[in-house]
């Protein structure tokens, strides 16, 4: 399958974001791409690096206009996208969620992000409600896509539960970076941790790995921060942790990539380790912590 990575970087200007976007959808079908992931919260800026009630005047229904759109885009251009948009389920109750759009511009699914971080500048507890749809893949014409977003990339729990489910690729729209006054070596152990983290859900899982990240430097509009330097390194891996593609750190970028589904198969029988998981053993598990027994 052929598949395209938009590695973009976002200004305050929707509309022109998801103009560029669109923009670039098209130059992936155009090199023969069947599905096209973008990044987190991709028509917009990442607003969560501050707390402000005002910004929940941004986020939308699904269906909305943001399913509308690129649905007609996906008709139009013959690809599955993977979309990342902030959700408006309720008064009150938001969400951070993915959405595949089918071929022919329906909705196949759409999942809500369940790890929330809280961290500087990745305030996300503040404007995202936890997920309920559970870890399921999502059916489309070009196979089960297990579709998870950005934070729930650094839980082994949620990629084995996808494959268990059936997935034939593990799919990361994501938004990371550095802040800006970050050394040079703890900018390169973390973005280190973070390739080799997702790495390894795919040998694990015997599954390939797409993960597509936001670029460019965003300001902290509250100032109490350098902003957030988005690190880009948009990749792909293989069933062995094998790198198939890296986008760059510092650049936008569109890559269209071939990946061989069928690989999972010949290196699920090299290294079975499904078939080796002593789940009899791991209860545990579902506690938070191991305290004193």
């Amino acid at each position: 399958m052929k598949i395209g990575l938009i590695q973009q970087h976002n200004t305050a200007d929707m509309a022109d974001n998801i103009t560029r976007l669109t923009d670039a959808i098209r130059t992936c079908a155009a090199e023969g791409a069947e599905l096209v992931v973008l990044q987190e919260l991709h028509n917009g800026l990442y607003f969560c690096q501050t707390e402000d009630t005002a910004v929940f005047d941004m986020a939308e229904s699904i269906p909305g206009p943001s399913t509308a759109h690129f649905g007609e885009v996906a008709r139009a251009c013959g690809v599955v996208l993977v979309l990342s948009l902030f959700e408006r389920r309720a008064p009150g109750i938001y969400h951070n969620t993915a959405v595949v759009i089918e071929k022919d511009g329906t909705i196949a699914g759409r999942y809500r992000k369940m790890h929330i971080p809280d961290d500087p500048a990745y305030y996300e507890k503040f404007y995202f409600t936890p997920g309920d749809l559970d870890f399921r893949p999502i059916p489309t014409s070009v196979g089960r896509l297990g579709v998870l977003v950005c934070w729930d990339q650094w839980y082994p729990e949620a990629a084995r539960l996808m494959a268990l489910r059936g997935a034939d690729l593990l799919i990361y729209p994501t938004a990371i970076g550095w802040e800006r006054s970050d050394r040079p070596e703890e900018q390169s152990r973390q973005l280190d941790a973070w390739r080799t983290v997702q790495r390894g859900h795919a040998v694990a899982n015997g599954l390939p790995v797409i993960t597509v990240n936001r670029v460019g430097h965003e300001i902290d509009p509250s100032g109490q921060t350098a902003g957030i330097q988005f690190w880009g390194n948009s990749f792909a891996s293989g069933p062995q942790g094998e790198i198939l593609t890296e986008l760059p750190t510092d650049a936008e970028a569109i890559r269209v990539i071939s990946v061989d589904l069928q690989r999972s198969e010949h290196v699920r029988r090299w290294w079975p380790f499904l078939r080796d998981r002593r789940i009899d053993a791991f209860g545990p598990l579902t506690r938070r912590y191991l305290d004193e027994e």
